[in-house]
């Protein structure tokens, strides 16, 4: 994590944290429910809450292109205002407050070019996908600005009861976000969840959280999947039949989805979200296997 934050975790250097407005020093007790992070570790623990404090790390962060886009060698790095480089998946928060959370945009809408978080490379940079020695492309544009939620996992030891007993992809928890503006690789957006889908791709459970950035004209209008299918009609249908067809075109069966082959709503979303955030800090304190994952 960046220096400055580390900094902030100096024994009696006061901060304060997320769900509470109230200062604290790091020798007191803190009055309310919630996990917080110094340099990937934890530092208090209660009940099941988001675990992410807002406070200590200030996501203002910086990209840095390394190598030429679309080569095997390009690397677009996350920096802190010292210019070190951090990860946007571990490094910065997931909760900002008032059920608003950061979402990290990989592939900008009307794209192809299948960009990700390096989960096994040092600071999780973002490059393109490979195959055989080879860069990925989706065989069509996708129609929405996707990326990822910072500090979630989906645990691949961790069979999912709900949803056919899938086991977890081993990344973080992916995003489709529906506003209108086409976003830039590496864009880091204030969204909020409106549903989720339960893809199942080759048996692995992939959560789709379906969400739109706070500065999209129509966020105003939209909190719940009923709003999504009355102010975006047939979005809902077109990102599960998108999602479900993607990989025919080269010779692989159609993925599957859960709870009904349907959206689940805003509190399940946020039900998943949670989860998936309780896995990534078991992954962060090492009481989960990382395997070949970059913690760093």
């Amino acid at each position: 994590m960046a220096a400055a934050t580390r900094a902030m975790a100096v024994a009696g250097q006061t901060t304060s944290c997320l769900l509470s407005k109230r200062p604290f020093t790091l020798k007191q007790k803190p009055q309310f429910s919630n996990l917080c992070f110094y340099n990937k570790r934890v530092v208090f623990s209660s009940s099941k809450r988001l675990f992410s404090c807002s406070a200590i790390y200030n996501p203002q962060v910086q990209i840095k292109e390394e190598g030429q886009p679309e080569t095997l060698d390009y690397r677009l790095f996350f920096t802190d205002n010292s210019g070190k480089k951090v990860s946007p998946w571990h490094d910065i928060p997931l909760h900002i407050g008032d059920g608003v959370f950061n979402f990290i945009v990989e592939i900008p809408k009307e794209s192809s070019a299948k960009m990700e978080v390096a989960t096994d490379e040092l600071y999780t940079p973002i490059k393109q996908d490979t195959k055989k020695g080879k860069l990925r492309y989706y065989p069509y544009n996708i129609n929405w600005n996707y990326g990822l939620l910072p500090q979630t996992w989906e645990d691949p030891s961790f069979a999912n009861a709900e949803v056919d007993g899938a086991f977890g992809d081993n990344d973080p928890v992916d995003v489709v976000e529906i506003g209108q503006t086409q976003r830039k690789i590496g864009d880091l957006l204030k969204v909020k969840p409106l549903g989720v889908l339960a893809m199942i791709d080759e048996g692995e459970l992939d959560w789709k959280i379906v969400a739109i950035s706070l500065d999209d004209p129509k966020a105003t209008l939209v909190n719940d999947v009923d709003d999504v299918e009355k102010h975006f009609p047939g979005t809902l249908t077109a990102i599960r039949d998108w999602f479900r067809d993607y990989k025919i075109p080269d010779g692989k069966p159609a993925n599957k989805f859960g709870l009904g082959n349907k959206a689940a709503n805003k509190d399940y979303a946020l039900k998943v979200i949670t989860e998936t955030n309780e896995s990534w800090a078991k992954l962060v304190k090492r009481s989960a296997s990382a395997g070949e994952l970059s913690l760093v």
